[in-house]
């Protein structure tokens, strides 16, 4: 037996490894077969969506978070009570009603997440794909399930809510992939308190900094997005807080106030230099500014703003 055991050692024969679901969701990641599919989705939805309010609410800039996470508790839990009612008898009338309030949940919760990937790296797209189509594979379902429902067929629309359920599940697991794995959604700005000590730094003299012209430089272990207007000095950190875009390579241009901002070279994020505010989405997050002083010696001191 150990003789045995020793020869197919040897040779290199292992038992094969199950597949789980980590390993999938990491292989979508490289799935190139899906970028075709990709481009010309993003395409259309650029097309679709213009920079301005509707665009905006869409992404969450109005409440300061993404605004498809929380809007998914509400079609996950009419569906996932739904397959709990459906285990007892006299709950048809409950769970028909459950259906139809989960249907109509997913239509926002789509909308918001479309406008989200648009502007997503590749990487998470191509997640993100496979993640909508799971979700969209279960409103489907569902919405032959409460059809089934609406008609007396209880039993067929029981099994295509269970078969719903699958789906949804499938999706919900590669959203959770894509927003604790690939961070999606996550605030991707310096976390400035935790990496800067209080009070003033020197970061470099006044005669340096080029007028209206963003250029970059550190302070200690971050790098700082660094504006001369004139008199004044602004610096936001430098990393976009939608997914860490450089935005001293960005373009200025002035808001409706005729106040300077900086747009994101990768996705078109903006935000007010004078203060990190997001005047439009993707990014929902305030950009980390500082207070700036110039001394008399004509160097540019800096703090962050609690």
């Amino acid at each position: 037996m150990n003789r045995r055991a020793n020869r197919s050692f040897r040779r290199g024969t292992r038992p094969q490894a199950r597949p789980n679901p980590v390993d999938l969701a990491d292989g979508l990641e490289h799935a190139t077969g899906l970028d075709r599919a990709i481009r010309a989705l993003s395409v259309a939805v650029q097309r679709t969506l213009h920079s301005g309010p509707v665009k905006d609410a869409l992404h969450g800039v109005p409440i300061g978070h993404p605004a498809h996470p929380p809007l998914t508790d509400m079609p996950i839990g009419a569906w996932m009570s739904v397959a709990v009612l459906d285990l007892f008898p006299g709950t048809e009338r409950a769970s028909q009603a459950l259906v139809a309030a989960g249907l109509a949940g997913a239509v926002p919760t789509a909308l918001t997440g479309l406008a989200d990937w648009g502007s997503l790296q590749r990487e998470q797209q191509r997640v993100g794909l496979v993640h909508a189509a799971s979700t969209a594979t279960a409103s489907l379902l569902y919405t032959a399930s409460f059809v089934a429902r609406a008609r007396g067929r209880d039993n067929a629309g029981r099994a295509l809510g269970y078969a719903g359920l699958t789906a949804l599940l499938a999706g919900a697991y590669l959203g959770g992939h894509l927003a604790f794995r690939q961070a999606a959604g996550a605030n991707h700005a310096d976390q400035v308190t935790h990496l800067i000590p209080l009070g003033w730094h020197d970061l470099c003299d006044a005669s340096d900094l080029p007028d209206g012209w963003p250029v970059q430089r550190r302070l200690g272990y971050i790098s700082l997005f660094v504006l001369r207007d004139g008199e004044e000095v602004h610096v936001l950190t430098d990393r976009c807080s939608h997914l860490a875009g450089p935005l001293h390579q960005g373009r200025i241009v002035a808001d409706e106030n005729a106040e300077p901002c900086v747009v994101c070279p990768w996705h078109g994020s903006t935000f007010r230099v004078r203060d990190g505010q997001v005047v439009h989405g993707p990014a929902t997050g305030r950009q980390p500014s500082f207070e700036t002083r110039v001394l008399e010696n004509g160097t540019v001191q800096v703090r962050p703003v609690g």
